[in-house]
């Protein structure tokens, strides 16, 4: 998942924000450690200057110590969360160099759409942008919610039937990055994968030139609604965008939603028979 090996600013601060929430969190945890092998080996059998004292009830400056430490580390851990979330809301736009590059993402059973309105074609479990140029995406389910996930860029979002969410990133430094589902969503989940690649600025108009070039299917509402049936794609095809609102379309369901996972097993379909009849 290399969650600790950031390549865009989202990563960098969710990276910043873990690691200091593990730290704020071990200065309660390992003075509990100490505490308990201290408190064992003082009262041991054999320390005859250990007192016991059965009527012992309570002690405020204990009380003190027992209840400021954790307050002070939930207000600690509170205020990171607070500031966090804020900073790295998936609305707010991330700088970059170059020219946006504006992506529709859609979750299908069981892959990922990725079209390029601006650019005018459309990729299956692959995705390439530019390094340095910020990444605005849009993001939408054919299907079952999912969530869309690229550990070394951050934020992991949800996408869901009928609604639109944003996400922007930035990607900072050239090469392959593993992009993934983050949401059980069937039999083909765990095939739901898909890479990111990183390519200088000047490469991606050559890339997008050559997607167009060497695209032999159209994308539109009929291929569309062919590549939303369940199915776990072999290869990773292209397409040419015949219709830019092609997005809005999925989104606002002017083109039906895919079927979603259906039961496959006898047992399961036993099960649920039986469920529904008590």
């Amino acid at each position: 998942m290399n969650l600790l090996d950031p390549q865009g600013p989202i990563a960098t601060a969710e990276k910043t924000i873990l690691i200091d929430s593990v730290a704020i969190m071990l200065a309660i945890v390992l003075p509990t450690i100490v505490a308990v092998f201290a408190f064992a080996y003082w009262f041991r059998h054999s320390n005859p200057r250990a007192h016991y004292q059965p009527e012992w009830a309570y002690s405020g400056r204990l009380e003190l110590v027992v209840w400021s430490i954790p307050a002070l580390t939930v207000i600690l851990l509170s205020g990171v969360a607070w500031i966090g979330s804020h900073q790295l809301d998936p609305g707010t736009p991330v700088g970059g160099t170059g020219s946006p590059v504006r992506v529709q993402a859609v979750s299908l059973d069981w892959k990922w759409l990725f079209i390029y309105p601006d650019q005018k074609i459309a990729t299956v479990n692959t995705l390439t942008v530019p390094v340095g140029s910020a990444l605005r995406f849009e993001l939408t389910s054919s299907s079952v919610m999912n969530v869309f996930f690229v550990p070394q860029l951050g934020s992991m979002i949800y996408t869901m039937n009928g609604m639109v969410t944003k996400l922007h990133l930035r990607a900072d430094n050239e090469g392959t990055y593993q992009g993934l589902s983050a949401h059980f969503s069937g039999d083909g989940f765990p095939d739901m994968l898909f890479d990111v690649h990183v390519v200088p600025q000047l490469a991606f108009p050559d890339w997008v030139e050559r997607t167009a070039r060497d695209s032999q299917t159209v994308l539109n509402a009929d291929s569309y609604n062919k590549l939303a049936q369940q199915s776990v794609p072999t290869g990773k095809p292209t397409f040419r965008l015949e219709d830019p609102t092609l997005f809005n379309a999925i989104a606002t369901q002017h083109l039906p939603p895919g079927p979603g996972p259906r039961i496959t097993t006898q047992s399961a379909q036993s099960y649920l028979g039986a469920t529904d009849a008590r």
